[in-house]
């Protein structure tokens, strides 16, 4: 069974996400989502909403399976039995931090890590713009789903 991680924070998931995930589902017998549970950082969703978020909008994927973790990504592939990382690149400056990403990760553990480029419609998308123009009333419809938007201006606004 070919097997891969898709990491991420996912505060909240977008559309640029689910388009990666997808796109990485049509290629591998199973995709796990690895939504990282970093407690350095201020997120605005729990891991446990974000987690079900992304349960919901990849229901559709019957190879899609949604885990959080903790410390080193090479660390959960190992406990997984995952050989490899997919990550999705917007723009040149994702490469860069990406790669040296990539190599580290290699030289620790041996896991391999593919590069996917962003569908071009998505290639301005962030979870922190996202929040920030959901913060101030902007409209965020077509760059996250219908759930994480409703989730969203539910948290920014109540």
């Amino acid at each position: 069974m070919r097997r891969v991680v898709c990491p991420g924070s996912f505060d909240p998931v977008t559309n640029g996400h689910l388009d990666i995930i997808g796109r990485t589902s049509r290629l591998y017998d199973e995709v796990v989502v690895a939504v990282l549970i970093n407690v350095e950082k201020r997120s605005l969703f729990t891991v446990d909403e974000r987690i079900e978020m992304l349960q919901a909008v990849t229901k559709e994927y019957g190879n899609v399976r949604v885990e959080k973790f903790h410390g080193l990504l090479v660390d959960f592939c190992r406990q997984q039995g995952i050989p490899a990382i997919v990550k999705g690149l917007r723009a040149v400056s994702d490469f860069d931090y990406e790669l040296q990403m990539a190599q580290l990760n290699y030289r620790m553990s041996g896991v391999e890590t593919l590069f996917m480029s962003t569908n071009p419609e998505y290639s301005f998308l962030s979870s922190s713009r996202l929040k920030e123009i959901a913060r101030y009333g902007g409209d965020v419809s077509g760059l996250v789903p219908d759930l994480v938007r409703q989730l969203l201006v539910e948290r920014l606004r109540g």
